[in-house]
């Protein structure tokens, strides 16, 4: 074997580090628009000499935007944490993950924007709407890309089929409760980003029809 082959170590027809490439790309989005996130929290402007009370009202008026910055915080980490768990499960490249992976690195990028966007304007439908809506589509998206990881010829030839059902259910609940967060705006625009916290619940339920077999193909 010649040593411009050793060189470059085949991998199922792709380089070996092809998936490696992919996976170190990714996490390098998700922790951008992590830290993206409280550029957009502004440092208010007051004139030099205010009073400790101003201060304090001005840092009050930035309540909306520390709490979108700690939703965004932890959803992101916890999407973050989904796409680990998923391409742990990957061993094998294949050009078919590219577009789906740049979908969700896409809907993730924009997370900042649609943050600030919220925050600014906290309790007000469109706002909201777009914010749940384009976590919607990063839901859709998700399951996609996450499917892709753990099915063949992508997914470790050992990989447990009940593990790798499990990540498709948790990304199922992530739709759902993306899904729930966004029908609740509609009722009440403050509620849209506290309902996020239904996709814990969601994954409860999805795993409790698991158990009791209602779930089969999930």
């Amino acid at each position: 074997m010649s040593n411009e082959a050793n060189d470059h170590p085949m991998h199922h027809g792709a380089p070996a580090h092809a998936l490696e490439r992919l996976v170190f790309f990714s996490d390098a989005v998700f922790a951008i628009s992590i830290t993206l996130l409280v550029i957009e929290i502004k440092v208010p402007e007051l004139p030099r000499g205010a009073s400790n009370i101003i201060y304090l009202q001005g840092l009050a008026d930035l309540l909306p935007h520390f709490i979108g910055f700690l939703v965004s915080f932890f959803v992101i980490g916890a999407l973050w944490n989904g796409h680990h768990r998923a391409f742990d499960c990957a061993r094998h490249w294949s050009p078919r993950l590219l577009i789906p992976n740049l979908c969700v690195l896409c809907s993730v990028a924009a997370m900042p924007f649609f943050t600030a966007f919220v925050s600014d304007y906290y309790g007000s439908l469109v706002p909201s709407v777009a914010y749940c809506a384009w976590l919607l589509v990063y839901a859709i998206c998700n399951l996609w890309n996450n499917s892709m990881a753990v099915s063949p010829p992508v997914a470790a030839d050992d990989l447990d089929p009940e593990y790798a059902a499990m990540i498709r259910r948790r990304g199922w609940a992530v739709i759902l409760g993306t899904a729930t967060a966004l029908l609740f705006c509609f009722v009440n625009p403050w509620l849209g980003q506290p309902m996020l916290i239904t996709m814990a619940l969601w994954r409860r339920l999805l795993e409790y029809l698991h158990r009791r077999g209602t779930l089969k193909t999930v």
